[in-house]
């Protein structure tokens, strides 16, 4: 056996993917594949379109062997977050020897030059500087990798599949993991790209179709059954975001993730005078906020979500779906964490696991809302996990 992990969303799952998968076998030897996947909420601060079950098993049925369910704190966290809590959860099933993640240059060597060069920037007085000047993080840490390192860095930085891949290099440090970090070489169109190229598309492009009624057959391997009508739509929430934001005091504005240098006013205010999510987010936004981290920012106040989640590692390993290759994935695990299908189950091993776990249950019942026909609550405890032969 030769387990590898990947990191995924998975919104939704498409040609790209499977290409992954595929060149991750062949070029690396992995015999067994193992998914960290985020639920029903994304990195982008949006319900993914399809839930975590039905993208479970596409992923179960391309390739992968074991999905396991990325925390929903995490999961709308930063690049830095998400990565962490995803690497985490891999050194913690004690079985993952390689990660895979895709990346503009399909160079490890060079992702962790740049890694180091991003570790170097953040320590720099020159970063502070700029921050403090109001540029946004990203725009900080560029400028300051531009003073020190050649271009070959600077332009490994500003590609958006280098960015995270940089992320889990830094995670596998922190954690002091010994698994080994392999990339493979995107191909196709450029992330969140609106083109197509062969029998590729981003999935920023297929989601976009998908919503308008276009066949994206060509792009994705399959679909869930009556996809359709099952699609989960951000403005199917706006009401109910916006809502929750108007009967929240700045006090508890604050306490979100990422929510720094008085946010909370402007998110205060915004939410008192918008009446789309296109208003709010515009009236929140500065220079050094980007629209990413404003739109996390948003659905973490929406869910709940404060920033003692984000101190606390992941409590659990909660599994989405598995064929008989994940099963051996599981037996071959030395994992600490408790491990189950249930979430009810975990939830009561600890308190901190229920806490987690409470988390999950309540984002369910709000995505449950963002679908034209609504789904009713408690899903979470009662949904059954995708087993495949």
């Amino acid at each position: 056996m030769k387990i590898c992990g990947i990191v995924a969303e998975y919104n939704p799952f498409h040609n790209g993917h499977r290409y992954h998968i595929e060149k991750t076998k062949e070029l690396y030897g992995a015999t067994h594949i193992a998914v960290v996947m985020s639920g029903n909420f994304t990195q982008r601060g949006d319900p993914a379109i399809f839930d975590k079950y039905r993208r479970a098993e596409i992923a179960l049925k391309n390739g992968a062997d074991l999905v396991i369910e990325l925390p929903v704190p995490y999961a709308l966290g930063s690049a830095e977050q998400f990565a962490y809590g995803a690497v985490s959860l891999m050194k913690d099933l004690g079985c993952v020897e390689m990660i895979s993640f895709g990346s503009e240059c399909g160079d490890v060597s060079l992702l962790e030059e740049t890694a180091g060069a991003v570790m170097f920037a953040q320590q720099n007085e020159d970063f502070f500087r700029y921050m403090r000047s109001g540029d946004s993080y990203p725009a900080a840490l560029q400028k300051t990798i531009e003073k020190y390192y050649e271009e070959e860095i600077i332009d490994a930085l500003t590609a958006p599949n280098n960015t995270l891949a940089v992320e889990y290099l830094k995670a596998l440090g922190e954690l002091g993991s010994s698994i080994k970090p392999v990339t493979i070489k995107r191909v196709g169109t450029e992330h969140d790209s609106g083109r197509t190229s062969g029998y590729f598309a981003s999935a920023g492009h297929i989601r976009k179709s998908l919503n308008a009624g276009e066949d994206m057959s060509a792009f994705v391997p399959s679909l869930p059954e009556g996809y359709e009508t099952g699609m989960a739509k951000l403005a199917n929430l706006e009401t109910a975001i916006l809502a929750k934001l108007r009967t929240m005091s700045k006090e508890e504005l604050e306490k979100a993730p990422n929510v720094l240098m008085g946010l909370e006013n402007r998110i205060y205010k915004a939410a008192r005078v918008s009446t789309s999510l296109a208003e709010l987010y515009m009236l929140i936004k500065t220079k050094r906020y980007t629209m990413s981290r404003i739109r996390r920012i948003v659905m973490a106040e929406f869910i709940g979500i404060r920033k003692q989640d984000l101190k606390i590692p992941p409590q659990y390993v909660h599994i989405l779906g598995m064929n008989g290759k994940g099963r051996e994935i599981l037996a071959a695990a030395e994992c600490d964490l408790p491990v189950d299908t249930s979430l009810r189950a975990l939830a009561d091993t600890g308190a901190k696991a229920k806490r987690f776990a409470a988390l999950e249950e309540r984002a369910g019942d709000l995505y449950a809302l963002a679908f034209d026909k609504k789904r009713v609550c408690g899903l979470d405890y009662t949904a059954k996990p995708v087993i495949l032969q």
